[in-house]
């Protein structure tokens, strides 16, 4: 049982750091703004690098894909609090079960993975060229979000018995 209940509580634990994040950023929707702005339009990569043509200077469209982020941070949360919800009412439940009820945690920890390591890993960093800037690089700040989700998931999805009677 206290292995169920860490995959609960592990579960919850992402749940709420991805509802924080969403809240976060709609409440104080120009912090990130900013950010998506810079990294869209590639105002600070190296000067005369030949990725430029990739640069998105459009402001409608720079709110369309943070709009596009926030959107996958909540999914991501609500998935995850879907999961955590699950995981607890299969707590009791036989392996079968309980097995079942990890969809909703995969999906969320699948979720927060595309936002946080193909966002900002492979769209920001390396489409948008994020790792040349020194100011507008959230590439280690991605790393530390994603690598908890896979950690989490790998976890999760490790096979459990039926609960002792």
């Amino acid at each position: 049982m206290t292995v169920r209940l860490s995959k609960v509580a592990m579960s919850l634990a992402l749940a709420a750091f991805a509802l924080v994040v969403t809240y976060d950023n709609l409440v104080d929707y120009g912090s990130n703004f900013a950010f998506v702005r810079h990294v869209l339009s590639m105002d600070s990569t190296f000067p005369g690098n030949a990725l430029m043509d990739r640069a998105i200077v459009t402001p409608a469209l720079w709110h369309i894909g943070y709009a596009s982020i926030i959107a996958g941070e909540g999914a991501t949360g609500v998935l995850l609090l879907v999961g955590a919800v699950a995981l607890w009412r299969a707590r009791h439940a036989s392996g079968v079960a309980f097995q079942r009820a990890k969809r909703w945690v995969a999906a969320g920890c699948t979720m927060g993975f595309l936002v946080w390591f193909f966002g900002f890993m492979v769209v920001g960093g390396e489409w948008f060229a994020m790792w040349q800037s020194t100011t507008w690089n959230g590439q280690e700040g991605a790393f530390r979000f994603y690598m908890p989700l896979l950690a989490v998931l790998v976890f999760v999805n490790q096979p459990d018995a039926d609960p002792e009677r």
